[in-house]
């Protein structure tokens, strides 16, 4: 499950249940990411925000989907194999159409856009790699980019914050050794009330 002892939800007590409770599956499944955590529900709990705010607030203007897919190219970029399974699964739920799922996730590992995405999201998705793999390099001329390919300034903070995210996120899997072993794949929660983190 991961490098470091985790406190499983049967035993878990206090402010950590309360915490798990909010953001439990079925079968009270709390996933792996999380579970990682449990040593400090603090960093839990600050995890859980920056994500739902991030990826699964109302205030969000880009498709959910498109989110989650650029969650999944940065996690192939930085062979996060964890945050691919779990966001490739979300994206394909999104979407509803598994072919064309499919379809991206095979540009995205190849990092051959082409056809699967519009030319506002393929410079979305180029921006997000320059940034998870040369962030020193960005520049006001990439969001001048951004801006001819249809972005505001709203939606290129929101790519630039799922981008961070997921640098966050990648390596504190990567660096806790956290798998997906007994997680259900594909869960989030929804994009209703800020304080709904239950996952389903």
């Amino acid at each position: 499950m991961t490098w470091i002892k985790t406190v499983p939800y049967a035993d878990a007590a206090g402010w950590l249940k309360s915490l798990y409770n909010r953001i439990k599956g079925p079968d009270d499944n709390v996933d792996n990411i999380m579970l990682a955590h449990s040593l400090r529900p603090h960093s839990m709990e600050g995890h859980l925000v920056l994500y739902k705010n991030v990826l699964h607030h109302t205030a969000n203007t880009l498709p959910k989907w498109y989110l989650e897919c650029l969650g999944v190219y940065v996690s192939l970029v930085n062979e996060c194999d964890y945050c691919v399974q779990h966001h490739l699964q979300g994206m394909k739920r999104l979407l509803g159409d598994d072919l064309r799922a499919d379809s991206i996730f095979q540009a995205l590992k190849s990092s051959e856009l082409g056809q699967n995405f519009s030319a506002k999201e393929s410079a979305g998705l180029l921006y997000a790699e320059r940034l998870t793999n040369r962030p020193s390099e960005v520049n006001e001329s990439d969001m001048r980019g951004l801006r001819s390919a249809g972005f505001d300034d709203g939606e290129i903070l929101e790519v630039n914050q799922v981008v961070s995210y997921f640098a966050y996120a990648n390596r504190t899997v990567l660096g806790l050794g956290v798998n997906t072993d007994g997680d259900v794949l594909g869960l989030s929660p929804s994009s209703g009330d800020s304080g709904d983190w239950s996952h389903r």
